[in-house]
């Protein structure tokens, strides 16, 4: 039997989504035109305190700009490209662990339903060690590093995604077929494209309540003191409440890292916190040091080391 060009794998969904992204695309940027919107600031300007007023502050979008775009479009393209290089390996290690399940609760009635849960709560743990572990935190910086915030800042994809695979591994061994597991997959990624946009507000309550949206992902991109490390959640937002994650949206978002790139080069984006990371890793001069600077907080620094700006969302 032939075997399936990867391409040919490729499904009618996943056909659909590049003219979907151009056209919300157009549409979200012709919208907010139309809308008064707010100045970039400058590359690292102070973010105010928040001053305690329950009152929110109102939305008020910065809108697109070229190279801003044109970077998240292609950090998109390299993490297609070594998604699919990938796929047969990862596919493989899949596949071996189902073989060796533990259960087959994956299996029969509302199958998709089950792993969509599933794959969303090992997405929160997957999203928050990426924002705990610096190595993690070298593969996810990509996606905060845009100033702006509007659809094509959700194709701002990482290359380094592998490195968290190991965490979706109990779907197989709960009995999650690959194909069940890549389609939870593929959708909670798609819901994910919608909520990265300043043309919605808040939405009602019980929607807000219960589903990560607009407002509540806008928190997690932000480099306001408050927001920092908050809002992890891929579908649903419940699991932010339960693990003390959720911050509502009420001062104003400033988007990006709390020391903010000058660069737009997708390679350099995408790889210049591993290069930072062994740097820091050759400087360092013991073991225990060394470990500190791959697998501690990001942000953290030895003792005898003065303190130094950092890229990342938060501090040790």
């Amino acid at each position: 039997m032939a075997k399936k060009s990867v391409l040919s794998q490729v499904d009618l969904i996943d056909r659909l989504t590049l003219p979907f992204f151009v056209a919300t695309m157009v549409a979200e940027h012709r919208s907010l035109k139309k809308k008064p919107r707010r100045e970039l600031e400058a590359l690292n300007a102070s973010i105010p305190p928040d001053d305690g007023s329950p009152t929110p502050d109102p939305l008020v979008p910065l809108g697109y700009e070229r190279k801003d775009t044109a970077s998240s479009l292609g950090l998109l393209i390299g993490n297609v490209v070594i998604g699919f290089a990938l796929q047969g390996v990862l596919g493989r290690i899949n596949r071996r662990l189902f073989a060796h399940r533990l259960s087959n609760v994956g299996g029969g009635r509302f199958s998709l339903l089950k792993a969509m849960v599933v794959w969303d709560f090992l997405y929160y743990w997957n999203h928050r060690w990426m924002h705990e572990v610096r190595l993690f935190w070298g593969n996810h910086i990509a996606h905060h590093s845009g100033r702006r915030y509007n659809l094509s800042t959700a194709l701002r994809q990482p290359w380094s995604f592998w490195l968290m695979s190991w965490v979706y591994w109990p779907m197989p061994l709960l009995g999650f077929p690959l194909k069940t597991t890549a389609k939870a997959s593929q959708l909670n990624l798609l819901y994910q494209y919608w909520i990265h946009t300043e043309a919605i507000d808040r939405l009602p309550e019980p929607i807000e309540k219960v589903f990560n949206t607009p407002s509540h992902h806008r928190v997690h991109h932000g480099a306001n003191r408050q927001y920092i490390d908050k809002n992890y959640g891929g579908i649903l937002i419940v699991w932010d409440k339960i693990f003390k994650t959720f911050v509502p949206e009420v001062r104003r978002v400033r988007y990006g890292l709390t020391k903010n790139i000058d660069f737009y080069n997708p390679v350099k984006v995408a790889y210049h916190e591993m290069v930072d990371i062994g740097r820091d890793v050759a400087s360092a001069d013991n073991w225990s040091d060394r470990a500190k600077f791959v697998f501690g907080r990001p942000g953290w620094q030895p003792a005898t080391r003065p303190p130094t700006p950092t890229r990342e969302p938060a501090a040790a």
